[in-house]
């Protein structure tokens, strides 16, 4: 629909997810995990200004890639995303979100612990169940088919040294940037008094609200998602 209304589009799988061949073993940091987005936007023209859109775990490298490249960023849009701000460390509203969870909101996950070059580091593999009952709820039962064959090894690298830098996320940079926050009232993952704190944390970011989604908005809400980054790129691309 993006495409249709005239925008260039890129969707990207960060390491280790989707379709990227890495193994979650074989990102060093969280800086690897990102690294097709950074390097994305490295490549873009120097004339070129781009909204990033970043979702739910997401949020955290679209923040790192607008920290590292302001004047290429028109706009990073948060959708039902974890988005930090400047004055805290990167992984600090994950941690907040991370804490609000109960012990069994993972239902049929599986953990397990990865051994890497950097040591261990905790990981988990989505379940079916989990998949069905908080993530795609609302979606079709091929959306849900499809995440169910895609689902990997994910982590969250809380103890990566990028995610406790507390220098790293800049007025100058970062937050220059127009930040739209995007909250889906019926997400079964992050409650919408999560979503809430995350854009009150943020002074003089923008939102905007999809009724009726489930967390993967893209899924059962494309043409209402689609209407609101139009009006978003409209304001700002």
């Amino acid at each position: 629909m993006l495409r249709a209304a005239g925008h260039r589009v890129t969707a990207l799988d960060l390491a280790a997810s989707g379709a990227h061949p890495a193994r979650m073993d074989e990102v060093a940091s969280f800086e690897d995990y990102s690294r097709p987005l950074l390097d994305a936007v490295a490549g873009a023209g120097e004339d070129e200004r781009l909204v990033l859109v970043g979702h739910s775990f997401g949020g955290l490298s679209v923040a790192l890639a607008t920290e590292r490249f302001p004047r290429k960023v028109a706009a990073a849009v948060f959708l039902t995303a974890v988005m930090p701000c400047v004055g805290t460390r990167l992984g600090f509203t994950l941690e907040e979100i991370l804490g609000q969870i109960k012990p069994d909101f993972f239902m049929d996950s599986k953990r397990m612990v990865l051994n890497t070059d950097q040591g261990p580091r905790a990981a988990v593999v989505l379940g079916p169940k989990l998949l069905a009952a908080k993530l795609y709820e609302r979606s079709s039962a091929e959306d849900l088919t499809l995440a169910t064959m895609l689902v990997r090894v994910g982590s969250q690298f809380v103890d990566d040294p990028i995610m406790q830098d507390k220098t790293l996320l800049t007025e100058a940079n970062y937050g220059s940037v127009k930040k739209v926050f995007v909250a889906v009232k019926a997400d079964a993952c992050t409650s919408e008094e999560m979503q809430r704190w995350m854009v009150d944390l943020s002074p003089g970011r923008e939102s905007e609200e999809i009724g009726g989604a489930d967390h993967m908005a893209m899924c059962s809400r494309p043409k209402e998602l689609c209407d609101v980054l139009l009006r978003i790129t409209g304001k700002y691309g």
